[in-house]
């Protein structure tokens, strides 16, 4: 079996790989609003504010525009354009917040909705964390990441697009006779926001900043088989640049490939056994590490790593870096969601954690300094020091010997408090190193404390999905509930 596609040839771009407008007064492609404009608006709400008698305030404007066309057996199925806007505008009167939004960028409407908030904050009660992020952390100044790549593509080209990646899939073999369809996604925003402190605005210290980013994306599910044996399964390629996305020929195949290698599967005993998650499952886990090592979760003693940092929570052999900076990256952020710089970081050397993930509010909350994770984390990789350069998923399944190879994962069978783990699963059965047969139908449990500790191996075979990247990962014992 595959593990993805290797360097498939790209879509053809329809448009240049970027698009700004020096004087701020022109929108960028396939917007209605310019920075300049955004400012303005900016202003506008900051000074009602300021008129209404606040001190400190945030504002921020965003403008989201994309194409979304599917196809299911060769027919058009939908075609979806969507345009929003919105302004937000938070205003603090001491330590008391109040917030308010409007997507009506009318001078009344943003005056009504500064007053919102305004009255919002007159009768909530005190925080004493409430606040903007102290000066010491904003981001005087921000690199350009290169996260802009619009993708001027009309509804005829795409629908051309997602019949192509479905016909890929149903050319592969006779036994695909079904399909839940295919997409293409062209999706973009961009935004401004700053922040009044002390009735004041543009000063070091007092954030204001934005930018525009991009998100395409092109997918197909087939279905293989018939009757009682029917299998489907998915796959996807998703980039900021159409230029990086994966052919839709290169889509359909694997996808057909993987439904395919998903016929005739079996139950399986109960029993114990190592497993390895796929490369795009175990980006979960990370996600779950994340979870349990984030500011909300620690503040509110919600967490199974409660006051862990310092202690060894995954195998000593693991290390997670967080990086926002990449350039083009899917999870790359110059700033936070409070204007918070961001940096890059090992948040875990050794199995132990060396940082949290925390926002202002809950740094406060814990007597520490924001990360800057507010909104999310940022471009994480976990790596093993023992990952070797050939360890590619038939390696992985070597190192597995006899046990279960999951490549699906259903419900979401994840307690946090005390980290006990439960998912539905299908996958592969294993033994002597090779796929011996699908299996399905089948759950798969542990404890997360358990499960980090006992990670024997990462693949070679990393995986980026999303804003977080991983190989294959190998458990060396879990709970497998079957017939």
């Amino acid at each position: 079996m595959k593990k993805a596609l290797n360097t498939p040839a790209p879509v053809p771009a329809t448009a240049p790989r970027s698009a700004t407008a020096a004087d701020g007064r022109t929108p960028l492609t396939g917007f209605q609003y310019a920075r300049g404009q955004f400012e303005d608006l900016v202003d506008l709400a900051l000074g009602h504010a300021r008129q209404l008698g606040a001190v400190d305030a945030a504002a921020e404007v965003s403008e989201g525009a994309g194409l979304s066309v599917s196809v299911r057996k060769g027919e058009l199925e939908n075609v979806e354009r969507n345009r929003d806007k919105s302004l937000g505008v938070t205003v603090y009167l001491g330590q008391k917040r109040g917030n308010a939004s409007t997507s009506d960028f009318s001078p009344d409407a943003i005056r009504q909705t500064v007053q919102a908030a305004y009255d919002i904050a007159r009768f909530t009660a005190e925080d004493p964390v409430a606040g903007l992020p102290d000066p010491q952390d904003v981001a005087d100044s921000y690199p350009d990441l290169d996260l802009f790549h619009p993708w001027s593509i009309n509804s005829e080209e795409a629908l051309r697009i997602a019949l192509a990646c479905e016909a890929a899939a149903f050319a592969t073999s006779k036994q695909i006779r079904n399909s839940e369809g295919a997409g293409v996604s062209a999706q973009q925003s961009h935004f401004f926001t700053a922040h009044m402190r002390g009735g004041e605005r543009g000063k070091p210290g007092i954030f204001s900043g934005g930018y525009a980013s991009s998100r395409h994306s092109l997918s197909v599910a087939p279905i293989a088989g018939k009757g009682a044996n029917m299998q489907r399964d998915h796959w996807y390629s998703s980039m900021r640049s159409p230029e990086e996305l994966a052919s839709p020929q290169a889509v359909g195949r694997y996808a057909a490939e993987r439904a395919l290698a998903r016929l005739n599967g079996r139950k399986i005993a109960t029993t114990e056994c190592p497993v390895l998650f796929e490369s795009p499952l175990a980006a979960g886990l990370l996600g779950a590490y994340v979870q349990a090592t984030s500011g909300g979760a620690l503040y509110r003693k919600t967490t199974f790593l409660n006051d862990s940092l310092g202690k060894r929570v995954l195998a000593k052999h693991l290390d997670i870096v967080e990086d926002p900076h990449l350039r083009n990256g899917k999870g790359s952020s110059p700033f936070d969601d409070e204007g918070v710089r961001t940096v890059k970081r090992k948040v875990l050397s050794a199995g132990r954690v060396q940082g949290y993930f925390l926002s202002t509010y809950s740094a406060r909350k814990l007597g520490m300094r924001t990360t800057g994770n507010a909104g999310g984390s940022h471009n994480l990789t976990l790596t093993s020091r023992l990952t070797q350069p050939g360890d590619d998923l038939q390696a992985m399944l070597k190192k597995l010997g006899r046990g279960l190879f999951v490549t699906e994962l259903m419900g979401q069978g994840v307690n946090y408090v005390t980290g006990d783990y439960s998912r539905g699963a299908s996958g592969y059965w294993v033994e002597n190193g090779e796929i011996a047969y699908p299996v399905h139908e089948i759950t798969i449990a542990g404890n997360l404390k358990d499960m980090f500790l006992g990670l024997d191996a990462v693949g070679a075979d990393a995986y980026n999905y999303g804003a977080k990247t991983v190989g294959s990962v190998l458990i060396n014992r879990m709970k497998v509930a079957g017939s």
